[in-house]
């Protein structure tokens, strides 16, 4: 079973001042987040900071904090605290490991020290012991300053829904038959999920950071598809899409099945497509091939339109047999034509679906896309007057879902302003 993310918290990141989605342990009445999410608003309300958010989260755990800061643009830690900010910015993931799992939170902050340099004020990862309904979550890991104490497994002889107070206490007091380690980071600016979760002794830290090393933060662009790839199979399509040939070179090869559904898939959302495959040209670059029915000759990836492009790869992402547990795209309907959006929204909501199903979360500002989802599915991100970012969810507007349950769509809705609070 893949993991799946039930809430999501941000402070501090740019125009995302204060940012909830969904659940957390503190709000236990609130809505999880969907298998399908989408985040919609104008432009310049927040959408692709939100996406961003993510992909920091991903960068710190593979780089550190520092380099995470300076990666993609973002121009250092002050460029991206939001403006007036003096606190750390602040990270909450509630996520569940699988669905008959106790959901565990992850909270990590980031400042900077003397020398203005980013490291990690804090990092915390807590559960709720088994039975426990109300209070706190029981920390099992628990850093300040890079130092703190690290929690391996059940106690011994200890009943974990008999035990009060402060667990971390408690489990000092254990003395030497305690699972408590007490640990103090080399690196302030490596995440230490990022060390810990390489040891056999913490399955659980283990278990989140390879989570958030699956993620999938799609910066596709059609020219980076168009490239001349090195032959070569491989697994899973890049972040820029630069390896589509490679990826097609891999599941013409070991999943023949899923190729073809794939094929047929395309055909019947662009009519022509009769075969999509590779040929190797006489210095060694992998060509992809497109057969057109109205055509004699095939038409290369360099000579395809933005919008075929971008529905191949997306159908190849979602035929992963291998799929990322969570993929985040941003604008996954630029260059596509409109008719078609409906289609890659049921693909996307399918995907979700099922026992390895990935969690989707994508950000859209095209009512046509909208048209296809549902209340609970769609956030609506906008500007205060303060400047910062507000996100509410669709389904928590009365009007709009007495409107939706009259057969209304929610992207004409948008579009006619009822969506704007």
């Amino acid at each position: 079973m893949m993991a799946k993310i039930e809430g999501f918290r941000v402070k501090n990141y740019g125009v995302l001042k204060d940012v909830t989605l969904g659940k957390l342990w503190d709000t236990p009445h609130a809505d999880g987040l969907t298998p399908l999410t989408a985040v919609i608003g104008k432009n310049g309300v927040g959408k692709s900071s939100l996406l961003d958010a993510f992909g920091f989260l991903a960068d710190s755990l593979k780089s550190g904090v520092e380099e995470a800061c300076d990666m993609r643009a973002r121009g250092g830690f002050e460029r991206i605290r939001s403006q007036g900010a003096d606190g750390p910015i602040e990270f909450v993931v509630y996520y569940r490991q699988a669905p008959n799992q106790r959901p565990i939170t992850y909270e990590l902050a980031i400042a900077t020290d003397r020398e203005h340099r980013p490291y990690v004020v804090s990092e915390r990862l807590r559960q709720r012991r088994k039975g426990q309904k109300r209070g706190r979550p029981f920390s099992f890991l628990r850093l300040n300053e890079g130092e703190g104490d690290v929690w391996a497994g059940q106690l011994p002889g200890v009943d974990e829904k008999d035990t009060v107070g402060d667990p971390m206490q408690r489990i000092r007091r254990e003395g030497e038959g305690s699972e408590t380690d007490h640990v103090e980071l080399k690196d302030k600016r490596r995440l230490g999920i990022a060390t810990l979760g390489t040891l056999a002794d913490h399955p659980r830290i283990a278990s989140f950071r390879e989570f958030i090393q699956g993620w999938y933060l799609s910066y596709f662009t059609p020219d980076a598809a168009r490239g001349l790839p090195l032959v070569g199979p491989q697994r899973h399509l890049s972040e820029r899409g630069d390896n589509l040939g490679n990826v097609v070179q891999f599941m013409q090869r070991d999943h023949p099945a899923a190729f073809k559904r794939v094929l047929q898939d395309i055909a019947k959302k662009i009519p022509g497509i009769e075969r999509i495959e590779t040929t190797v040209s006489p210095d060694g670059r992998l060509l992809l091939r497109f057969n057109d029915r109205g055509f004699e000759d095939p038409f290369f990836a360099g000579q395809m339109s933005d919008g075929t492009l971008k529905i191949f790869a997306y159908l190849l992402l979602l035929n992963d047999p291998q799929p990322a547990p969570f993929i985040c795209i941003e604008e996954p309907e630029n260059g596509v034509y409109h008719k078609l959006l409906e289609t890659l929204v049921a693909e996307l909501r399918e995907l979700g679906h099922g026992r390895n199903a990935p969690q989707i979360f994508v950000t859209t500002h095209q009512p046509y896309f909208v048209d296809a989802l549902a209340p609970n599915e769609t956030w609506i991100m906008e500007k205060q007057e303060d400047g910062f970012a507000k996100v509410i969810r669709a389904s928590d507007v009365d009007t709009v879902v007495a409107l939706t349950d009259e057969g209304l769509p929610l992207g004409g809705l948008w579009y006619s302003d009822y969506l704007d609070r």
